[in-house]
C-alpha cells in the first residue's frame, strides 16, 4: 500500500482550503484518508500553514511520498529540511528531479539522443548552451525595430494633431 503524503482540497465553491493529509495513492483526492497531518489555506495573506512537524516526520520516516506540492510546503515549514538532515543528504523525489533537470522515464529515449548528437562533434555540453546563445546577436535587430516604431508613434502623434508637413520631414532626415 504506496502511501502519500497530499493535499485534500476542502472549502466552498472558489474559496480553496486545503488538508494535509496522509491517505493511500490510490485512493481519491477528497476520499478516503488516513491521517490529517495539517492545514493549508492559500487565499489568506501571507498563505496559512499549519503542519504538525512530528506526525509529518514520522509518516516520512516511515516512506510516505509527499507530492511536489506538499513538498514545497514542507519545506518552507521547515519539516523537509529536518527530513534531508536526518537522511544525510538530498532525498530524490519528483521534485528534486525537475530542479536538478533530471529525465523522466517518458524522456529518456529523448534525452539519450541528444548526447549522441552532440559527441561525435566533439563539443561539451556547456558549448552547445554556448551554440544556442549565438543567435541572441541576430535578436538585435529586433531590438533597433521598437526605435524605429517609437519614431513612426511620433510622427503618427504629428499626423494627428493635424501637421502633416512635419511628419513628412522626419521620414526624409531618417
Amino acid at each position: 500500500m504506496p502511501v502519500k503524503i497530499r493535499l485534500m482540497r476542502v472549502g466552498k465553491k472558489k474559496q480553496p482550503t486545503y488538508r494535509v493529509v496522509v491517505a493511500d495513492s490510490h485512493s481519491p483526492r477528497d476520499g478516503r484518508f488516513i491521517e490529517i497531518i495539517g492545514q493549508y489555506g492559500p487565499r489568506q495573506d501571507p498563505s496559512h500553514l499549519q503542519i504538525d512537524s512530528e506526525r509529518a516526520l514520522s509518516w516520512l520516516r516511515n516512506g510516505a511520498q509527499p507530492t511536489e506540492q506538499v513538498q514545497k510546503l514542507l519545506a518552507v515549514s521547515g519539516v523537509w529540511a529536518q527530513f534531508e538532515s536526518e537522511k544525510g543528504g538530498p532525498v530524490k523525489t519528483k521534485l528534486a528531479r525537475r530542479r536538478l533537470g533530471e529525465t523522466t522515464p517518458s524522456t529518456k529515449g529523448k534525452s539519450k539522443k541528444q548526447p549522441a548528437a552532440e559527441a561525435p562533434s566533439g563539443k561539451p555540453a556547456a558549448d552547445a548552451e554556448s551554440t544556442e546563445a549565438a543567435p541572441a546577436p541576430a535578436d538585435e535587430p529586433s531590438a533597433e525595430t521598437p526605435a524605429a516604431t517609437d519614431e513612426t508613434e511620433a510622427t503618427g502623434a504629428n499626423e494627428t494633431s493635424g501637421t502633416n508637413d512635419d511628419a513628412n520631414e522626419e521620414p526624409s532626415d531618417g
